[in-house]
């Protein structure tokens, strides 16, 4: 038999736990895709329109805690950026619920960020008054890259918690 490899009937059933988590992880996953798509294809005017409610939202927020308004472009660039950490978020979640090496595996969702921040640029090109920017590209994988290092340091706080309790039970006995 080849290493690693269990017989059939000794084979590990998974748990619960693990499919519940899978869904709801890539249920994220795709709702986020879907809803950076979902912006790309606003034509400008409604683009433009969202952006200035949340221009107004954010400038009446800072303004509480005594910070400058900031312009429609910061706006912009801020929503693309959270958007993609929101996506690298769950890229890392959705490789840890499916894999024991998520480090190990790491260039599938940076690879995968980046193949979605390319198409939602492409996408830009074909709807009216939208253009498309390699700089976009470019702080939509930074913002790729800063949600997987979120979810990485997360999961690895919660991996090293899991070891110290399973060290501390041995320390009792």
């Amino acid at each position: 038999m080849p290493k690693g490899k269990l017989p059939l009937e000794t084979k590990r059933k998974t748990s619960p736990l693990v499919i519940f988590a899978r869904i709801l992880f890539t249920g994220c996953l795709v709702w986020s895709i879907w809803f950076i798509f979902r912006n790309s294809l606003q034509i400008a005017q409604a683009s433009g329109a969202q952006s200035q409610r949340v221009q107004e939202l954010l400038n009446a927020l800072a303004a509480r805690v005594g910070l400058g308004p900031f312009s429609l472009h910061t706006v912009r660039k801020m929503a693309h950026f959270a958007e993609f950490a929101l996506q690298g978020f769950w890229f890392m979640l959705c490789l840890r619920v499916y894999t024991r090496h998520f480090v190990r595996h790491v260039s599938w969702p940076l690879f995968c960020g980046l193949l979605v921040a390319v198409i939602d640029e492409t996408i830009q090109l074909y709807v009216p008054g939208r253009t498309s920017s390699t700089l976009d590209v470019l702080l939509d994988f930074s913002g790729v890259v800063s949600g997987l290092f979120v979810a990485l340091v997360i999961l690895l706080f919660f991996r090293m918690c899991g070891i110290l309790w399973r060290n501390r039970e041995r320390e009792i006995e």
